[in-house]
């Protein structure tokens, strides 16, 4: 039981942080100011060090205000200077697809350059990731396994299985370790998936935009992409989504559940319901990419259609690629009733995926790191994520519109539809700044107006000072 005492301190602490947070929100405190620093906020509130350091704990865990060494803390949030977001995507279909192969070549092409500021790659610069410590889990893994020179088992590492069946029960999964399937990373698992339930011929139906990755996976089997209407904050639109599966032409949906990507969008929970019962009901085996669910903003991690699963028609899919260990190219597959396919797939094109680096994963989420670093990294992107904001607000064109993330890495930004982002791309790549045009993430011509920036760099001064440029860049070209 808590005493009194402790009571007291806590309603102390949190009637001080609501009161910070009501005047942010208000542009009382503007961003960028500078918060009073503990001692003055002790004086002031007649509190202990301990209530007002809490308080700020608090702000800094809703990413309203960031703490910088040996200055102290300052506000990183305002909810009325950000640009508007853009509209609901109206994709039209045509028949005629777009080349988009040479602008991803270019794109790729620049991301090895390391002078570059490259807002064009999804994952966390290396600084925001738990080197040391991955190494030494790493080591552990070749111990436990002898060397780890031997395969695996097909169906993947027994820890890793088990631990990601742990996790599941974050967002309501009733997984266990038999339901996963490992794989080489999502790409991989998005790839055994399509091999294992749609032929050449067939169409798929995807968020639009969506992903360059899959798009180009999708071509490379021989499918049709059908691209449906999707909402920068709640994800697909249901009544698009139910108008394809009408027309009885749809095999497979492939949805980003969570902070898609290149929208930022995370579908309400509702629609993720709604979804799995429209996949039932026209019997539509749905794809899940749940690559980044795991960085939310929120107080909890978002659920996922996977949840609402009583079928087994959802084939849920993740990695820890965008949140730990991009090199490691470990992901998985919850499968559902299509498990004995995915195994088959997998012994067909892969035999199994590399054990070692599967047990040191498993390891990682074994001994609690995985979630301490995830806490410290949500931190980091969150305010990130405000930053970039700020600064397309103060240097970008007036009527230019992003999209509002609340997890993930990614932003969307919509530009002057007089603004080529291909040709705003030439001209960045001159200055050393690389991000990813619109039209990547299309079949159709469409997006040519917009952009996609990562803020899973470090932010420091040469970051703003790329944004200014590229603000500059687009405005010269009104």
């Amino acid at each position: 039981m808590k005493t009194a005492a402790i009571q007291k301190e806590e309603l102390i602490y949190l009637r001080i942080a609501n009161n910070i947070e009501h005047k942010i929100n208000n542009e009382v405190i503007k961003l960028g100011d500078k918060l009073p620093s503990i001692r003055e906020m002790c004086r002031e509130h007649g509190v202990s060090m301990s209530s007002a350091l809490q308080a700020y704990y608090v702000l800094e865990g809703k990413g309203l205000i960031e703490s910088r060494p040996q200055s102290g803390y300052y506000v990183c949030y305002s909810n009325k200077r950000f640009p508007k977001k853009p509209e609901t995507t109206q994709p039209v279909y045509s028949t005629e697809v777009q080349d988009t192969e040479t602008i991803i070549n270019k794109v790729y092409a620049e991301i090895g350059t390391k002078k570059n500021t490259n807002f064009a790659l999804g994952v966390p610069a290396a600084g925001l990731l738990p080197v040391a410590k991955l190494n030494k889990a790493l080591t552990h893994a070749i111990r436990s396994l002898d060397g780890g020179t031997e395969y695996g088992l097909i169906q993947g590492n027994e820890k890793l299985r088990r631990q990601i069946a742990r996790g599941s029960f974050t967002w309501g999964g009733k997984l266990d370790e038999d339901d996963i399937v490992s794989t080489a990373g999502c790409m991989n698992a998005l790839s055994f998936c399509l091999l294992s339930l749609v032929q050449r011929g067939d169409t798929i139906a995807v968020e639009s935009p969506v992903y360059f990755g899959i798009l180009q996976l999708a071509q490379s089997l021989g499918l049709n992409v059908m691209e449906l209407a999707t909402n920068p904050t709640t994800g697909v639109e249901i009544e698009a989504l139910k108008k394809a599966l009408q027309t009885k032409k749809i095999k497979l949906c492939l949805l980003i559940s969570n902070f898609n990507n290149p929208l930022g969008s995370c579908m309400p929970d509702e629609h993720k319901r709604e979804v799995v019962k429209l996949m039932e009901k026209y019997n539509v085996p749905l794809i899940e990419d749940d690559l980044y669910g795991d960085v939310y903003f929120g107080n909890h991690r978002p659920k996922c259609c996977k949840t609402y699963d009583e079928s087994g028609i959802v084939l849920w899919c993740g990695s820890v690629s965008k949140t730990l260990a991009p090199g490691y190219r470990v992901g998985w597959v919850a499968p559902g009733k299509f498990k004995e396919k995915i195994i088959k797939t997998k012994r067909y094109h892969s035999v199994s995926a590399s054990e070692i680096t599967q047990e040191a994963i498993g390891d990682f989420l074994e001994n609690g790191r995985y979630e301490n670093h995830l806490r410290k990294l949500r931190h980091t992107l969150h305010c990130n994520s405000m930053q970039y904001m700020r600064c397309i607000s103060e240097y970008f064109p007036s009527d230019t519109k992003v999209s509002h993330p609340q997890g993930g890495f990614i932003q969307w930004v919509e530009l002057n539809k007089k603004i080529n982002s291909i040709k705003l791309y030439e001209l960045a790549v001159q200055q050393k700044i690389s991000f990813a045009p619109g039209s990547m993430f299309t079949l159709q011509k469409q997006y040519n107006n917009c952009l996609r920036l990562s803020y899973g760099l470090d932010w420091n001064e040469k970051v703003e000072n790329a944004l200014k440029m590229l603000g500059r860049l687009a405005k010269g070209m009104l």
